[in-house]
């Protein structure tokens, strides 16, 4: 999210279907889908922060709700979207949408839970404001 901004900005990684992603049912297996949203999740905080930020904090998933709307298929490329949400004092919420890039149907849809630790104690800590600004919108977040 951008200051200023009312929503928070949707940030978009593409990928292809691997074959090592397929599951004995011919489509993705379910588990690879959370990879994605961990992968998005992290590309997104990778772009957006700095290397002294990132070395002052990183995070830690404490749930995970995904709902499986149609399969990814083998060589599927995709868009995997991701954008923040409501933060409370220690759970940060982001969500993800995995959607195929050649008809946009939305394959899944997940929100995740992040509590923030500090690296060198792996401790959960508090979240400086330039960077809760930018991670989170605000609101009432559910505690896992």
């Amino acid at each position: 999210m951008t200051a200023g901004t009312a929503s928070p900005e949707r940030f978009p990684i593409h990928l292809r279907v691997q074959p090592a992603d397929i599951d004995e049912l011919g489509h993705v297996n379910n588990l690879v889908y959370l990879r994605w949203v961990q992968e998005a999740a992290i590309a997104h905080w990778t772009a957006r922060t700095t290397a002294e930020q990132r070395a002052i904090l990183t995070w830690v998933v404490v749930r995970h709700e995904i709902d499986y709307k149609r399969p990814a298929m083998p060589e599927d490329e995709l868009v995997v979207t991701t954008w923040v949400g409501i933060a409370s004092r220690r759970t940060y919420e982001r969500h993800t949408e995995i959607a195929r890039a050649a008809d946009g149907t939305v394959l899944a849809k997940a929100r995740t839970l992040w509590v923030p630790l500090d690296p060198a104690t792996l401790r959960v800590t508090e979240v400086p404001g330039e960077i809760r600004e930018r991670f989170s919108v605000p609101g009432e977040a559910t505690s896992p």
